[in-house]
């Protein structure tokens, strides 16, 4: 992914809610739509973990 502009998910719809990502100096960086000076950083390694982590289901239970 490289993108130097936010992409939202595609769960957002015409919400301004919502999480976006994007691809700057070699990290993803995230952040929610409605507080865009929070910003956390990551490697794409550790971020291809936490979606896969994700998509297994394995934070499911802290959903409730």
């Amino acid at each position: 992914m490289v993108s130097p502009t936010w992409q939202k998910s595609s769960y957002c719809a015409a919400h301004n809610e919502c999480f976006e990502v994007r691809s700057a100096s070699g990290l993803i960086e995230l952040r929610e739509s409605d507080d865009g000076n929070t910003i956390v950083r990551t490697t794409s390694a550790a971020f291809a973990a936490l979606l896969q982590a994700t998509k297994a289901g394995e934070f499911d239970h802290h959903a409730s």
